[in-house]
């Protein structure tokens, strides 16, 4: 600082490199060919990589497309998990500079919870909102997630993803390191979505779309009582990853464009 107080040069160039490195550590996504004019920050399902939607871009003109990265996996591994949603998304609003330019959230499953609390500490702390609200795949609140899956053995906690998401790879059954991997990721997601604990606040102005795979409960539509902005639900052919089916997938991104371009 100063003598009058304000940061010098050399301060503010230690706050950029903090930003930055904080925004290195918690966000991955390729550089697009083009100018982009928003930014659509992606949340993973429980048990997965964020950086499967980073390929998104090629799909959405004018968007670039960020991976949130959780700790306690790659490249973030040596990371304890976060064990509460509440402390998650503190970090998230402190930590990442989301509303730097024109944004959105996209969140699928647990993700898609993520995404939400996400928005509303936002809202709370006085803070940009996202364009849009992307929500996939997931019951809205008030609806309370199992309790304890995350304390049962190994091969009842898979016996219970496949029986509520589908069949797992073989790999994961079948290759022991893969397995414990898998394992560890899943376990404590299960641990980190059991932690939410849902209060009622005013309904949000950020405009939500809903999705769901055709073949999901299309109670995971039913998130327009959480918005007075405009709500629109759709149904996508396939079950609870319909994203990962090419046609499937280039339908969803045709979605997700029109919601963050209503006037295109």
């Amino acid at each position: 600082m100063n003598g009058t107080g304000d940061p010098t040069g050399a301060d503010q160039v230690a706050a950029a490199a903090m930003t930055a490195e904080l925004r290195d550590r918690w966000l991955s996504g390729r550089k697009p060919r083009t100018e982009t004019a928003l930014d659509l920050y992606c949340f993973a399902h429980a048990g997965g990589s964020a950086g499967e939607f980073v390929r998104w871009g090629s799909g959405l003109p004018g968007v670039r497309v960020w991976a949130v990265r959780l700790p306690g996996r790659a490249p973030r591994q040596d990371e304890a998990p976060y064990k509460r949603i509440g402390d998650l998304v503190t970090d998230l609003v402190e930590q990442v500079d989301f509303g730097r330019r024109e944004f959105a959230f996209f969140g699928h499953s647990l993700g898609a919870l993520i995404a939400f609390e996400t928005t509303r500490a936002l809202r709370r702390a006085g803070l940009r909102p996202p364009r849009a609200l992307l929500l996939s795949s997931m019951q809205p609140p008030p609806v309370r997630t199992s309790r304890n899956i995350h304390l049962l053995p190994d091969d009842e906690l898979l016996e219970q993803v496949e029986s509520r998401w589908g069949a797992l790879p073989m790999a994961v059954h079948e290759e022991p390191d893969l397995k414990r991997l898998a394992l560890r990721y899943l376990r404590a997601d299960a641990e980190l979505a059991e932690s939410h604990e849902y209060l009622v606040e005013d309904p949000l102005d950020t405009p939500i779309t809903a999705f769901a795979g055709d073949e999901e409960d299309p109670g995971q539509l039913d998130w327009g009582s959480h918005t007075r902005g405009a709500f629109a639900a759709h149904r996508v052919p396939g079950g609870h990853f319909y994203f990962r089916d090419p046609k499937s997938q280039a339908e969803l991104l045709r979605l997700v464009g029109a919601a963050l371009n209503p006037e295109s």
